[in-house]
């Protein structure tokens, strides 16, 4: 009775029993399965946290493309977003053979290795949680895979969008440039070559790191961060008027600092080309005031715009208020006096370039002028008392005139040398035009035979030029090299009031046409 009690109505029991498990099974196999996927998930998101933002050792496995000590926090479309994809697909990788590995390790350990029960239990538990684990398992591969294809896709279409939209902005920025006259960048008021965009200085006090190139890109769309986590605009466009940086040249020879304003509005070279002490230092004097002077009543507005041009002028000013004499012009080459003429979309950028005489005689020393190539108004400075036929008709009865005011350099030797230099540098002289300022009217105001009939008037000018000063072959080489020639006869000194002499304000209101 015992052995059938044993071998046959025990294994009848428990093979009923069996069958009735297995009528349960898949749903205890689907919910471990669904666990699982579930506790995959759940890890997932935990890895997805630690690598877009916690950013903690143990979630950082991919090394950055770049070295650490960057100027500039990386946009996260060039570059950090694809390097987290890559960390999340090998981390994601490893939590999921590290989940499953010890999901089924477990089961193995509790159900098969040291069970808690007796092993004909924990043996159909074990294998059911076993079969759902697998199901589970390949389950959650098609689950995890759509959530890091969908970031995949995320990550490449906004990656796109970043790298589309930086070149958008630099090619509206570019067609600003264009627009404003800057299709080959910003004249360097110092070094005198053209720079496509400068670079720019951290605001910050405390940091000063130089950025070399800001434009959108690599570093920022809209705004560059600097390492110091300060944010820089990008483009010129999106400097306010009121927090422009000062920019730097970016050639190797030279990477001293630009105006404020340059690239913001467009920009006028007006070199002066004339003999040593043939005037131009106070020419330029005379130009300036005038313009300050005619802001003040009401004329356009005028700002230098830079501290050396500022400081410069102040010392000028003060010269044609004593109505004395400026100093020559050293002979290292000038930084450009520029000054910010108008207001609104009218507003220009005008340098002035001062150049000692010397450096109109040698070859050697001309080559260095690279501001002129640029120029499209050009004001030959011409000293009527470097002529030897204005000594000859000076009358002897007259006035005296200091010989030492004089400059001592042939007109004609001047202009033909700088023509030369200018027309190598490639400039097209037949599209500029010349302004002829013939200087010192005032030191001739007794000796009414040395000055033209009609001082205000170009024609007279010329026809006075050509005539009475022998300077004829002079003014033909003039009409034909540039476009355009007109003759100015200039006074450039104040009276007691300060205010300088009207022939400056025609010849200023010429040179600045468009």
């Amino acid at each position: 009775m015992a052995d059938i009690l044993i071998f046959v109505l025990v294994p009848a029991v428990y093979l009923a029993l069996l069958l009735l498990y297995l009528v349960i099974a898949p749903a205890i196999a689907a919910l471990r399965g669904l666990a699982l996927v579930s506790e995959l998930l759940w890890r997932y998101f935990q890895l997805l946290n630690g690598v877009l933002r916690l950013r903690t050792p143990e979630f950082v496995t991919v090394p950055p493309y770049r070295p650490a000590d960057e100027l500039a926090h990386r946009n996260y479309f060039f570059g950090p977003a694809t390097r987290d994809l890559r960390q999340l697909q090998s981390q994601g990788r490893r939590l999921y053979i590290r989940t499953v590995t010890d999901a089924f390790r477990r089961v193995t350990a509790r159900q098969f290795t040291a069970p808690t029960v007796h092993r004909s239990v924990s043996v159909p538990y074990g294998l059911t949680l076993h079969l759902g684990l697998g199901l589970g398992a390949a389950a959650a591969v098609p689950v995890l895979g759509l959530l890091l294809g969908v970031q995949a896709l995320g990550v490449g279409l906004l990656t796109a969008g970043a790298r589309l939209t930086a070149l958008a902005l630099r090619a509206t920025d570019r067609a600003v440039m264009i627009l404003r006259g800057l299709p080959r960048g910003m004249l360097c008021p110092s070094c005198f070559e053209r720079v496509p965009y400068p670079a720019y200085d951290c605001p910050r006090a405390t940091c000063r790191r130089r950025h070399a190139d800001i434009r959108p890109g690599t570093f920022g769309l809209f705004r560059r961060r600097c390492a110091c986590g300060e944010r820089i605009p990008t483009l010129l466009m999106l400097m306010s008027r009121d927090a422009r940086l000062s920019g730097y040249c970016v050639h190797e020879h030279c990477g001293r600092p630009m105006n404020p304003d340059a690239g913001h509005m467009p920009e006028l070279i007006l070199p002066l080309i004339g003999g040593r002490a043939a005037g131009k230092t106070q020419l330029m004097a005379a130009m300036v005031k005038m313009l300050e002077d005619s802001a003040e009543n009401g004329g356009p507005p005028i700002r230098l715009a830079d501290p050396e041009s500022t400081a410069n002028q102040r010392v000028l000013n003060e010269v044609l208020e004593i109505q004395g004499h400026t100093r020559p012009t050293q002979k290292t080459l000038p930084r450009a006096h520029s000054f910010v003429l108008g207001s609104g979309r009218a507003e220009r950028l005008v340098h002035v370039f001062d150049t000692a005489g010397e450096r109109f005689v040698n070859r050697e020393e001309t080559d260095a002028l690279r501001y002129a190539r640029e120029a499209r108004t050009f004001v030959f400075v011409l000293d009527p008392m470097a002529v030897d036929a204005f000594w000859t008709r000076l009358d002897p009865r007259g006035p005296q005139v200091d010989r030492t005011l004089g400059s001592t350099v042939d007109p004609e030797d001047v202009f033909s040398r700088s023509v030369q230099t200018v027309r190598t540098m490639g400039t097209r002289l037949a599209r500029a035009r010349l302004a002829v300022a013939v200087t010192k009217r005032d030191l001739l105001a007794g000796q009414p035979a040395l000055l033209p009939d009609r001082p205000e008037d170009g024609d007279a000018v010329r026809e006075w030029l050509c005539e009475r000063l022998g300077l004829r072959n002079l003014v033909k080489t003039m009409d034909l090299e540039f476009g355009e020639v007109r003759f100015f006869c200039t006074s450039a000194v104040a009276d007691q009031e300060g205010r300088v002499d009207p022939s400056i304000g025609v010849f200023v209101e010429w040179c600045l046409r468009e």
